[in-house]
């Protein structure tokens, strides 16, 4: 896939597929020196990391006004997804080195994000609308980070693989959850997890 193929899948504007243009271009550049995403996905960059990031903005509500990615990496989903206009888009991130690349796409792609240096676990509660993460975790450690940063009636939009139904099976035990699941535009066999009413606790029977 390249970035025409991606504009006709995402739908996104002229305007926004140039921002993720020079974002691309800045990933491979700095891929040289850092690693950022694995070298194998590169040739593939247009489906693995951007429309693989891009399918979540149609499930953010209108009414959502902050955004928290946890473990951002080199950015997804979170950096694209602000890229695209979600609002108040924060992204956490521990390693440095990947942070100050967050700050440098940002700043060349003209996208305002607050790029958080902090392990998750250091984190003050965000109140965000919505929580996301890529490959971070399992689901039930995930719901542990994520939960204390959810505003009231916040959701989690959570990428995952082939072992997703299992994660939410193991999860079961400990976390009561409303999930939809929705079919990955860019791993046949991936799915991505969209929860409400996210609460610890095992159900009563």
């Amino acid at each position: 896939m390249g970035p025409e193929e991606f504009l006709t899948k995402s739908g996104v504007s002229r305007e926004t597929l140039d921002r993720l243009r020079l974002y691309a271009d800045l990933l491979v550049k700095w891929q040289a020196r850092i690693n950022l995403v694995g070298p194998d996905t590169l040739p593939d960059l247009w489906s693995r990391h951007f429309l693989d990031s891009a399918q979540l903005f149609p499930l953010i509500k209108p009414r959502a006004k902050r955004l928290v990615d946890l473990g951002s990496g080199a950015g997804f989903p979170g950096l694209v997804l602000a890229i695209m206009g979600a609002p108040d888009v924060h992204l956490v991130e521990s390693d440095s080195r990947k942070c100050a690349f967050l700050r440098e796409v940002a700043r060349v792609a003209e996208t305002r994000v607050t790029v958080v240096n902090k392990r998750i676990e250091q984190l003050a509660p965000l109140a965000a609308d919505v929580v996301t993460a890529r490959a971070l975790a399992p689901l039930d450690r995930l719901l542990g980070w994520a939960t204390p940063h959810l505003a009231p009636g916040g959701e989690c939009l959570f990428l995952k693989g082939r072992g997703a139904e299992d994660e939410l099976t193991a999860s079961a035990k400990e976390w009561n959850i409303t999930a939809s699941r929705v079919s990955s535009l860019s791993d046949p066999g991936g799915l991505v997890l969209h929860l409400r009413e996210v609460s610890r606790g095992r159900a009563q029977p």
